[in-house]
Parts: structure tokens; C-alpha cells; sequence
């Protein structure tokens, strides 16, 4: 009996170093069932496009209009619930599929703004009626120089150009190529992806004089395509740098309380984001 009891003494013992020789693998080193969100700011690039509007008494495109993005700069306004729409940021909330892929959701919220007092070519009709105020640009232009001004136009996607879209994304530890061997302090990953999705803009546009029409409104389609690094600390915690570029099918955008005015246009736009956030295991 003796014999038995120090035989099971020994078993236990050596199961007991051998379960302590088991390295156990590292938080980072697989991402599979794992969450992640994000918050944070971009710039925007745009190129030059056209703008065709329609309604009942004109019809008109302005041809290769210039726009801006509308920067807040480093500001509180980031992380305060009340005036978290008035910079420009970037919120997305995501699931890894396995290692190397997950797949999210986001909303991009740019600003778009026409340059004001710029004279752009344009091309068409504009027949009001004379009572109309905006009777003043009443003509047919064929390529003519026009004045952007506020009485002919004032056009913007400022509240915002929201790109509300799903993307999936592949993700590679890059780590080793740094010589980084504990990742579960410091983990740098390359990620590149693809999206598709719609855009739901507030746009504020003034069309020669009349009241302007700045509901929410689904007012195209978009793809995009991006790459970045993402810089995770302490398993939990990352930064995330990104470039995005993009194609904006706008078919729909609401101008005037006019159910026959709408505007048209396609966006080519070049995003830079910088983002926060936390990535967990469920």
C-alpha cells in the first residue's frame, strides 16, 4: 500500500512539472472569436467633380467643382457625446472570422464643402419663373464661366458625408520584422481591406436662392479600399493608422423641399484616419 501511495506521488509530481513546462500561447497570437472598436478622426482629398442638378425650371451641370474637407483640428469635441458629429471621425466595430480576417461595420463621417466664389464652367438651362429671386441666373450656358456665389450656389455635405458601410479586412503581424518578441506588450500589424455600403449625407445646399433641404437622406452607394498599421499595446489597447480610398455614387441628393429638385455626382475621395481603441475576446 505503502508502495502505491508513492507510486501516485510520483505520477502526480511529474504531471504537475510537465503541465508547468506547457507555455501557454499568447493573447495576440491568435485573433479568432475576438472584437474590436474604434474611434477617431480623418482628413479628406477630393477630386474634382461634376454636379448636375435638376428640377422643374432648370437643368444644369457645374463642371469640375473643387471641394474641401472642413477640419476641426485637436479638440475636445472628439470624446464629448453632445458635438461628437461636428469634426470629422470615424467609429467601427468589428469581428475576427479567424486569424487573419475580420469583418465590420462603420460610418466614415466626412465633410464635403464646394469652394465658395470660385467661377466654375457650366452647362444648361435655368428658366425660373420672374418672380422667382434666383430669375436672375435665368439663361442657357454652354461652358460659361459662372460665379459661385451664395445667390447661385452654396453646396455642401457638411453634417456630413457619411459613408455608412461594411468592410472586410485581412490582418498580418508584422512583429518579428522589428524584432518584437512579446507581443502581448507591444504588437504591430499591417491591415488592408475592402467596403461597400451607402451614404447618408445632411447636405446643405442653397440653389439659386431657394430654401435649402438639410434632412438626413440615403443619397448613393459607395466602395472603398484601404491599408494601415495597427500598433496594439498590452493585449487590449491600439492605435490604428489608415489610408482609404474611395468612389461615391451619388444619384440621389436632396437640394430644395422640392420633390422634382435633386443633384447628382460622383466622388473620388482620398481618406487619412487616425483612430483609438480596444480589442477583446469574447
Amino acid at each position: 500500500m505503502k508502495n502505491i501511495i508513492i507510486g501516485f506521488l510520483m505520477i502526480l509530481s511529474f504531471a504537475k512539472c510537465f503541465s508547468q513546462d506547457v507555455i501557454q500561447p499568447r493573447f495576440s497570437a491568435h485573433n479568432k472569436g475576438k472584437m474590436f472598436f474604434f474611434w477617431g478622426g480623418n482628413r479628406d482629398v477630393y477630386a474634382k467633380s461634376d454636379i448636375h442638378f435638376i428640377g422643374k425650371d432648370y437643368d444644369f451641370t457645374i463642371q469640375q467643382a473643387v471641394a474641401e474637407d472642413k477640419p476641426k483640428g485637436w479638440h475636445i469635441d472628439y470624446i464629448n457625446p453632445a458635438r461628437m458629429t461636428i469634426p470629422q471621425t470615424n467609429f467601427r466595430i468589428g469581428y475576427f472570422i479567424s486569424d487573419k480576417y475580420n469583418v465590420s461595420i462603420g460610418v466614415d463621417h466626412m465633410k464635403y464643402v464646394v469652394k465658395q466664389n470660385q467661377i466654375f464652367n457650366v452647362n444648361g438651362i435655368i428658366n425660373l419663373p420672374n418672380s422667382d429671386i434666383g430669375s436672375q441666373f435665368n439663361g442657357s450656358y454652354a461652358n460659361k464661366p459662372t460665379l459661385m456665389s451664395e445667390e447661385f450656389l452654396k453646396f455642401e455635405h457638411t453634417d456630413g458625408l457619411n459613408y455608412v458601410h461594411a468592410e472586410i479586412a485581412r490582418v498580418d503581424d508584422i512583429s518579428s520584422w522589428l524584432s518584437i518578441s512579446n507581443t502581448d506588450k507591444v504588437q504591430i500589424n499591417l491591415t488592408e481591406g475592402f467596403g461597400t455600403g451607402i451614404i447618408y449625407p445632411r447636405t446643405d445646399s442653397s440653389l439659386l436662392s431657394k430654401l435649402r433641404h438639410d434632412d438626413y437622406h440615403v443619397s448613393g452607394i459607395g466602395l472603398s479600399a484601404k491599408a494601415g498599421l495597427n500598433f496594439t499595446f498590452f493585449k487590449y489597447f491600439f492605435l490604428q493608422t489608415e489610408l482609404k480610398a474611395g468612389f461615391l455614387n451619388m444619384y440621389d441628393i436632396k437640394t430644395t423641399f422640392s420633390n422634382e429638385d435633386k443633384a447628382t455626382q460622383n466622388i473620388l475621395f482620398f481618406e487619412k484616419t487616425i483612430a483609438f481603441g480596444g480589442i477583446f475576446k469574447l
